[in-house]
């Protein structure tokens, strides 16, 4: 095996450096639209305050079917490449027509068709660095994963100040030409330089049992049913948290709404390295370990929060918010994927669904906050965080062969 290792080492970036530029033309165009995404609406598009909760609620759920539904499809046959460029060209072409249009309704048919099929390439990219690393160094499989999550988080740093410099010059006809842009890059990256991976297995013949799905599954449905509600109540408080950084801070801490940004920008600061810190300590520790500590840290970093007297606890305290974010957010897609190792395009996009119905359950905790006071939004988000937790250590995974940790 040693002396296989060094001749795996360059197909294995090969295989991962052009997919490593998808994940950062796909980020960078998720980031240049997301945060302003209710301010386009409002001004451009002139849409009335129910006009925008409607589309901010119904943008993430038909992103969430239409992941889940490519998701199903993409490890029946060897079509993930085909699958990786056609989203990318969905996002393109949804993100060309919104620069020009301000139609609203021709814009949620936009948002329903191909910006939900866009959304794919997210859960996608990582069903197809699964199979390669899988493929070329299985013992590196979560840190393969993780290297790849920091450079989607690389994008997210750089996407927004790159979206406000376009808004300024050009309004949003430019950010979502950017965005288009991108789009259009991975497109020609898969088109390039990918290369389409084999099935995850043999597709089997016999029903599963419920006569619903021709491809028995190695972890029963309910089991992955529990593990993919532990991480959407463990990802919840990551909008939630955001959501109330500034006010928290202006109301109860007494300090300015700039001291948010000095926040968030610390905890990013320290997020990337820690991706790839606890994706090198993954092929030393076990997996289930490491998750479990990521979401206890999250629980110590939102009860800090909760007692907090002054911006400087929540300064000190980034460490455990990063050390969360890192390990759940980065790790977590391992594990969902080590419960479905033949089904990598299933496994990823349960995980990936678990932000935006987070981020959907978010916004009535929010709204609960904003009534009784602030603070109450981290203790929220422990109870959500603990919640999360526990229901994670009570599913105990089935050991499949070819699944690791």
């Amino acid at each position: 095996m040693a002396l296989d290792t060094p001749r795996r080492t360059p197909q294995l970036a090969r295989a991962l450096l052009p997919l490593g530029l998808v994940f950062l033309a796909v980020g960078i165009s998720t980031a240049l639209v997301g945060p302003f995404l209710s301010l386009f609406l409002s001004t451009d598009v002139d849409a009335g305050p129910l006009q925008v909760t409607v589309f901010l609620v119904v943008a993430p759920l038909s992103g969430v079917l239409g992941s889940t539904l490519i998701g199903r499809l993409s490890d029946r046959r060897p079509i993930r490449r085909a699958l990786l460029i056609g989203g990318a060209l969905a996002g393109m072409t949804g993100c060309a027509f919104t620069a020009v249009v301000r139609d609203y309704w021709v814009l949620l048919g936009l948002t329903v068709t191909a910006i939900a099929v866009a959304n794919s390439l997210f859960p996608q990219s990582f069903a197809y660095a699964r199979q390669v690393l899988e493929r070329d160094a299985p013992e590196r499989s979560a840190m393969g994963i993780s290297a790849l999550r920091t450079v989607f988080s690389l994008a997210w740093v750089a996407g927004p100040p790159l979206a406000a410099f376009l808004l300024d010059a050009g309004g949003f006809t430019w950010v979502y030409g950017g965005a288009a842009v991108m789009y259009a890059v991975a497109a020609a990256v898969g088109l390039l330089w990918l290369r389409e991976v084999g099935p995850p297995a043999a597709t089997a013949t016999e029903p599963s049992g419920d006569g619903t799905d021709p491809e028995p599954l190695e972890t029963p449905r309910w089991t992955l049913l529990l593990t993919a509600t532990a991480f959407t109540l463990m990802q919840t408080p990551l909008t939630l948290a955001v959501q109330a950084l500034p006010l928290f801070i202006s109301t109860d801490l007494g300090g300015d709404v700039s001291d948010a940004g000095l926040v968030l920008g610390l905890c990013a600061a320290l997020e990337i390295p820690l991706m790839l810190g606890v994706g090198a300590l993954s092929t030393r520790l076990p997996l289930r370990l490491m998750v479990f500590a990521g979401a206890a840290f999250g629980v110590v970093y939102y009860a800090t929060v909760a007692v907090s007297t002054s911006v400087w606890w929540l300064v000190g305290a980034q460490l455990f918010n990063a050390l969360f974010i890192a390990a759940v957010g980065a790790l977590g897609i391992t594990y969902m994927q080590d419960m479905l190792p033949r089904h990598p395009g299933r496994a990823t996009t349960l995980f990936t669904n678990s932000f935006p119905l987070g981020a959907m359950l978010a916004g009535p905790l929010f709204g609960l906050a904003q009534h009784f006071g602030y603070r109450l939004a981290y203790w929220m988000c422990t109870g959500l965080c603990a919640a999360g937790l526990l229901l994670l250590a009570l599913v105990r995974q089935r050991r499949v062969t070819g699944a690791a940790g």
